[in-house]
């Protein structure tokens, strides 16, 4: 694929993983978060487990589903992670510090393992994390100590995801190594709940907003693992960090949150990240 295709590829990863936490957000305030985070792990298998069907795709060799499926777990625990730190009330500043975090971690990997990317890609990412930042528009507001934890186990497991999924995925093969990470992240949370003997719980009324939030988070993934196998690792993962941007914007025009002139400037410096890294 070409450059292009590759930030296409990462900014639809933001998109679908923006759409997402803003869903499990919304839907871990009104029910149990282990219950949401696991019907968003189920949702998210099917989907891609169905998409394997109707692509026929080969089953994929047991290594790299040993690495998906570490990812699925490490994933799973930042889905909770995450999840439990949105449901507190500061969204606008949990996503994009988790995003910023999440997304630094496969640069270091990728310098590390690739090398340096060109310098305009470089000046690219360190305005996307810029971007992120600026997204978070605190206004005077902080984290408790508690929320910062879960933000940081949020971020530092995103990341790592991004560098399993890409090692999984390294061979073009994608949609049972990512149904297997979903999978195995719902197997953990059942786990979970039995050993804190915590029932499942869920309502007609949060359900359809909580299987959306699934699928989204899914088509997310979906789009990193297509980004990351066409291009560099750190590339793949500084584009689809910009997801606090989708969950900010619809915080504002669904919730009614104001955006303050950090994030107006979040958006701006956003899209030239994105410009950057294209170039």
């Amino acid at each position: 694929m070409s450059e292009s295709s590759v930030v296409l590829l990462g900014v639809l990863a933001a998109l679908s993983w923006g759409g997402g936490d803003f869903c499990g957000g919304l839907a871990a305030r009104r029910t149990d978060v282990y219950s949401v985070v696991l019907v968003a792990e189920v949702a998210g298998a099917l989907l891609l487990g169905g998409l394997a069907l109707l692509y026929r795709e080969a089953w994929p060799a047991l290594p790299s589903l040993w690495w998906a499926s570490a990812g699925g777990l490490v994933g799973a625990v930042g889905l909770l992670a995450l999840y439990r730190a949105l449901a507190a009330g500061h969204m606008g500043i949990v996503a994009p510090l988790t995003a910023v975090i999440a997304g630094a971690t496969p640069v270091v990997f990728g310098v590390a393992t690739e090398g340096w990317p060109e310098l305009w890609q470089l000046g690219g990412f360190v305005t996307a994390l810029l971007a992120v930042w600026l997204l978070a528009g605190t206004g005077g507001q902080s984290l408790h100590r508690v929320e910062m934890v879960y933000t940081l186990v949020a971020g530092l497991s995103f990341g790592t995801y991004f560098i399993l999924i890409d090692r999984a995925t390294s061979d073009g093969t994608l949609f049972w190594k990512l149904a297997a990470a979903r999978l195995l992240g719902a197997l953990l949370l059942l786990a979970a709940l039995g050993v804190m003997r915590r029932p499942f719980r869920t309502t007609r009324a949060v359900l359809p907003l909580n299987l959306l939030g699934g699928l989204l988070d899914a088509g997310g993934n979906l789009f990193f693992a297509l980004a990351a196998v066409a291009g560099r690792l750190d590339v793949a993962a500084i584009l689809s960090s910009l997801y606090p941007g989708t969950t900010v914007l619809l915080a504002w025009a669904l919730l009614g949150q104001r955006l303050n002139r950090p994030q107006l400037l979040g958006v701006a410096a956003a899209l030239a990240a994105i410009l950057l890294i294209a170039a």
